[in-house]
């Protein structure tokens, strides 16, 4: 699925090495408008270091990345947020001794006060446990509450694709539920998603297409439904 009009992204033919290893092949992937893609894969399989090329903060070797059909292969990370891409990476990484609402500041800084204050109401609706919180340092509060905020922070900068890199990991089962069901809201919205996670099974509740990776390249893709009927995918991620 690499090909249409409504395409927001479209990754053609691309390779990422670190040093000798290839960590990606000639990987193609497409993410229409709205959607949300699923990218699925063991440990080590290049899940994150498909999301870092998209966002920027890993240059392919070969290949390109098209958002809203224009090449951004080689624009800087900086640049890519401008254009409408958030990051919210693995480990949440937010900055632990700011506030809450400094955190939530910060996810806005190429933004006007105005358009900031609007999108940090539109987070504190959509996560109603971080505006108890906003004075707070973001290293006092729960796991689940840094993930919110992560999520939270990449939403201020009004992105038309979020990318999310493992966000249930870590979360009890009450929370990860409150965080697929916020960005299933964030989707409905409008902003298309790319989700990295090992909670196959939610991921391709909420996927409305999905990939799945093996040591660096697409094994199988498909629907979620097409996916969940595969024997190799049941066996090796559903459990069964």
């Amino acid at each position: 699925m690499t090909t249409g009009d409504d395409m927001v992204l479209s990754l053609s033919g691309l390779t990422c090495s670190y040093g000798p290893v290839t960590a990606i092949h000639a990987l193609r992937i497409g993410v229409r408008a709205h959607s949300v893609v699923a990218i699925l894969g063991a440990n080590g399989a290049g899940k994150s270091t498909t999301l870092k090329a998209i966002s920027g903060l890993v240059r392919p070797s070969r290949g390109s990345v098209f958002f809203n059909g224009t090449d951004i292969t080689r624009i800087s990370a900086a640049k890519r947020v401008k254009l409408g891409i958030a990051h919210c990476p693995e480990g949440r990484r937010v900055f632990v001794g700011e506030t809450v609402k400094e955190n939530l500041v910060l996810g806005g800084h190429l933004a006007s006060k105005k358009s900031i204050d609007s999108k940090i109401a539109e987070v504190l609706e959509l996560f109603p446990a971080l505006e108890r919180r906003l004075d707070q340092v973001a290293g006092s509060l729960s796991g689940g509450e840094q993930q919110m905020l992560a999520i939270g922070r990449a939403l201020v900068s009004s992105p038309k694709l979020l990318l999310l890199d493992e966000p249930s990991l870590g979360l009890a089962p009450i929370i990860i539920r409150r965080v697929f069901e916020a960005l299933v809201q964030i989707n409905k919205q409008g902003t298309a998603i790319v989700l990295v996670e090992q909670n196959v099974s939610s991921a391709l509740k909420l996927a409305s297409y999905a990939y799945v990776l093996r040591e660096g390249r697409i094994g199988l893709e498909g629907t979620p439904d097409e996916l969940t009927a595969n024997e190799q995918v049941h066996s090796l991620y559903l459990g069964g």
